[in-house]
């Protein structure tokens, strides 16, 4: 149950978008792990205010804000109009608020679900974002930001150990500062029976004062889908490391939904390394409706050990994990849901369902 409204107000628009969606409905999908008396933690909303010309010279302000049942984020963005054959600036303010679970979640239920490490991460960001101008192909964007990061425990409260008493930042106190540079380019191309698409992105951190995280972090997604027939065949390669200084919390989490299906966040593993392969076949059933099979599998390549505390260990986690599974994908005039039914390596059965809308 929820409602949309947009609203005009001059040159701004603010779009509204309130849904009123009890905990009980995202208790079948995700174990809760918070308990919050308040009624206003049962609502799901999401606020967006939008100015095309602040100061009358085609300046863009764009204002986000999104509010989940155990997350929260604020972003405003500021963009002033540029020759299109120069990069265009952004000036980006976050602060967000959310779960670690990837790292500091305990696998529960044979794996297949995560549980609260009572580890919440509380982020601030202020930077530039600088697109260049496409060409052919390619695009890149770079980035130079300060980032604030301070771990609080399901109360709110600042921490700075986990429940077993080992660091959750990499100063070891309340919380971590860096500037990070980071360079981001994509690949696309498609045609009618095909397509391949790859990205990589490098961020370094830039330790401007002695405590300062300094460290090189890459990650890169390549895919490819071929059409076979009437069937669709869609194959992606993801992988990365980190060298350098590290939190716990910036270890590559490897599990859940966009990872290996049929295990929790990051409840196969979680390293300074890791590499993700997943296959899926899909097949037109009607006009609307397709099924699908699919094949994922993870690993941290044995780098799990080397992350600060060694997270992974202690609560048992892997390092590996393979998911094969079975899905619907159903496409209608208003958007896409997407129905799996999955199996890990412990004979474990998970259901994930998952809805975009076509505006998302």
């Amino acid at each position: 149950m929820g409602a949309q409204k947009s609203i005009h107000a001059g040159n701004a628009k603010i779009d509204f978008n309130v849904d009123f969606t009890h905990k009980l409905c995202s208790a079948l999908m995700l174990h809760s792990f918070r308990n919050s008396g308040s009624p206003l933690s049962l609502i799901i909303g999401s606020l967006c205010i939008k100015h095309p010309n602040l100061f009358g010279k085609s300046e863009k302000l764009d204002v986000l804000w999104d509010k989940g049942l155990y997350d929260s984020n604020v972003l405003i963005a500021y963009r002033k109009p540029r020759p299109e054959w120069l990069s265009q600036q952004s000036f980006v303010i976050q602060h967000s608020v959310s779960p670690e679970i990837g790292v500091h979640g305990v696998p529960v239920d044979n794996y297949s679900r995560s549980g609260s490490g009572d580890v919440n991460l509380c982020r601030f960001s202020a930077g530039l974002d600088l697109s260049e101008p496409a060409s052919s192909n390619w695009s890149s964007k770079t980035s130079i930001k300060f980032e604030h990061v301070r771990p609080i425990n399901d109360d709110g409260r600042s921490i700075s150990r986990d429940l077993h008493g080992f660091p959750v930042t990499c100063s070891g106190g309340f919380h971590d500062s860096m500037v990070v540079i980071k360079q981001e380019s994509r690949f696309a191309k498609a045609s009618e029976h095909s397509f391949t698409r790859f990205s990589l992105q490098i961020e370094q951190g830039i330790p401007l004062l002695s405590k300062w995280l300094i460290f090189n972090r890459f990650k890169f997604v390549a895919s490819r889908g071929v059409r076979l027939g009437p069937a669709f065949l869609l194959t992606s390669l993801t992988g990365g490391s980190i060298v350098g200084d590290i939190a716990p919390y910036q270890a590559f989490a490897i599990g859940g939904l966009g990872s290996v299906r049929g295990y929790g966040e990051g409840a196969v593993g979680c390293g300074r390394s890791c590499l993700v392969a997943n296959g899926e076949l899909t097949v037109p059933l009607n006009q609307m409706l397709e099924g699908a099979v699919f094949l994922d599998c993870g690993s941290d390549l044995g780098s799990g050990r080397h992350v600060p505390g060694n997270p992974a260990l202690r609560h048992g986690k892997l390092g590996s994990g393979v998911g094969l599974g079975y899905g619907l994908r159903f496409k209608s005039p208003i958007g896409h849901l997407q129905v799996d039914c999955a199996l890990n390596a412990l004979q474990q059965k998970t259901v994930y369902v998952s809805f975009s809308s076509l505006g998302s």
